[in-house]
């Protein structure tokens, strides 16, 4: 499946509680469910010793999807191939490989 595949996939599932404000909704969604991702990783860092077992790999791969879903669709509310959103940070990150900045800060590197 391609990232645009999925990102239209997604869309039949998506309900939005305001219409006018889809993007809105999709960014904090994507935020939310994040700090799930996060909240899982410091348990299994707290909790257990840093391993991170199968039960534990299975419900973070639930959250993962969960971010993804609510990426996919604000790149599509806000007019972005899914694809696109890829193919852009693959190219940017092999650029910076390539020119040896990976480390350091600044989006424009």
């Amino acid at each position: 499946m391609t990232f645009n595949e999925y990102q239209l996939k997604a869309k039949e599932t998506a309900i939005f509680p305001d219409e006018e404000n889809r993007f809105i909704y999709a960014t904090l969604g994507m935020v939310g469910e994040a700090g799930e991702v996060s909240e899982k990783i410091k348990k299994v860092w707290r909790d257990k010793g840093k391993i991170i077992n199968d039960i534990d790999r299975e419900e973070i791969k639930k959250e993962l999807g969960d971010v993804l879903w609510y990426m996919s669709q604000l790149a599509l509310e806000i007019g972005i191939d899914f694809d696109d959103v890829a193919t852009n940070n693959i190219n940017k990150l092999q650029s910076r490989l390539a020119r040896n900045v990976l480390h350091g800060s600044g989006d424009n590197r």
